[in-house]
């Protein structure tokens, strides 16, 4: 029996504006990614190749044109359309996502999608050239304590006060990863990394800082004798909710969170789907999400049907992140059905209505790894329940189409379910179709 430590998850700052105000903060800062992303939508433009030939406008042009905006404020747009999830890019082609359906109607897609850009902010404002990458990583890992500080002091934050936090964290990061000079070095050269590093951190702390600027996160003034930073409303609302999803992850029940993805699904299959979902979320929320989406993967393409389903499950609460993960996987046959599923739920389908997209086979095939989860982890009586939800409507039919989608568990599937049904009859002919399919016979 595993405890739940409660902790209480932190309140919204003092003075935070209603849900209402920051959605209509969000949709100010993303109006023309909005503008460009229901343009292309409409005109197939801007997220497609350039076309060729004399009368041929470049999609940049045509865009700035039709939108009155600048070729350069349509690249800065239509990058934060795609960071917001507002767009979709499949091929050549743009789609509309599904934020930019929800975008007039749902305060929480819009927020969504600005916390969205919020994370990529990196992203959306180039780090300076010639800089190492390593010192950008360290700059982007140690900025939240930029932030928080910058929550805290709920107003204007000198940028030399915070110059001096970042550099302090940089040195502990640094630290953590034990990053000390081999011992042939001569004495005076454990400084020389540091030094490096320090001097290039003004600049790194200009460029993060003029970043979540271009996002809306925090202001940038000037005062008589040195800069400062504030946080904007949406800002400090950021700040709050990554400090919510740390909270969330604290409440796990104890030692899942350090576990494998494997492990947390497999402590995950007894409960219900709404705790299961706080798990997941739990186990998100201590990760980064690129890591585990690809755990959560690795895992589905693994042996155990159950453990199938439950990674994309976890990965319906990952949402927009996992997209282009998820749409990559529809060219492997045994994660092609949940994948199609998957993304026309997060398209917008009805997840009644979903199992449409599949094919006949697919659909076949899906009952089959549904059932070798079921057969290696669940009651007989569940398996022959599992009957019902076959698309072929009779029992006979359903044979014949499950020997002929190959899937590799077939056999071990008729075998237990021929156990299982209480029907002499029927469980005779199971038990044929098994033996058939074992030997390779019709």
């Amino acid at each position: 029996m595993t405890t739940r430590r409660t902790r209480p998850a932190p309140r919204p700052p003092e003075g935070t504006p209603p849900r209402a105000e920051l959605a209509r903060q969000a949709r100010h800062v993303l109006a023309d990614a909005v503008r460009i992303a229901r343009w292309a939508a409409v005109e197939g433009g801007a997220g497609k190749t350039p076309r060729t030939g004399p009368d041929a406008v470049p999609p940049q042009e045509r865009a700035a044109a039709a939108l009155d905006l600048t070729p350069g404020q349509v690249r800065a747009g239509w990058d934060r359309a795609r960071l917001a999830g507002l767009v979709e890019l499949h091929g050549d082609t743009a789609r509309p996502g599904w934020r930019l359906h929800a975008w007039d109607r749902d305060d929480s897609a819009v927020l969504r999608g600005w916390v969205a850009l919020f994370d990529a902010w990196s992203l959306v404002h180039p780090a300076p050239e010639g800089v190492a990458p390593s010192a950008v990583a360290e700059v982007v890992e140690a900025l939240p304590q930029v932030l928080s500080l910058l929550q805290l002091s709920q107003g204007p934050v000198p940028v030399p006060a915070l110059l001096d936090l970042l550099g302090q964290r940089v040195e502990e990061l640094r630290g953590e990863r034990c990053e000390v000079p081999a011992p042939e070095q001569a004495p005076e050269a454990p400084e020389a990394p540091a030094e490096a590093g320090t001097t290039g951190l003004p600049a790194l702390l200009d460029w993060a800082l003029e970043g979540l600027a271009a996002v809306g996160a925090l202001t940038l003034d000037s005062g008589a004798d040195e800069r400062h930073a504030t946080l904007t409303p949406l800002g400090n609302w950021a700040v709050w909710v990554k400090l919510e999803q740390i909270c969330v992850a604290a409440q796990s029940p104890a030692g899942n969170i350090e576990q494998s993805a494997g492990d947390m699904l497999r402590g995950c299959a007894r409960l219900t789907p709404g705790p299961a979902r706080d798990e997941y979320r739990a186990w998100l929320a201590a990760r980064t999400l690129s890591s585990a989406v690809a755990e959560l993967l690795a895992v589905a393409r693994g042996e155990d049907a159950l453990l199938r389903g439950l990674a994309f499950e976890a990965l319906r609460v990952v949402g927009a992140p996992a997209e282009a993960e998820v749409r990559a996987t529809v060219a492997e046959p045994s994660l092609r059905p949940y994948a199609l599923l998957w993304l026309a739920e997060y398209e917008g389908a009805d997840p009644d209505d979903a199992q449409e997209v599949l094919t006949r086979e697919e659909a076949t095939w899906l009952w089959v790894d549904t059932a070798a989860a079921v057969a290696d982890h669940g009651e007989s009586a569940l398996l022959v329940r599992h009957l019902d939800s076959a698309v072929q409507g009779t029992v006979p039919a359903l044979l014949d189409e499950i020997r002929a989608v190959g899937h590799p568990r077939t056999v071990q599937v008729l075998v237990a379910l021929a156990a299982a049904h209480p029907d002499p009859a029927l469980a005779k002919a199971v038990r044929r179709a098994a033996f058939q399919v074992h030997t390779g016979g019709a």
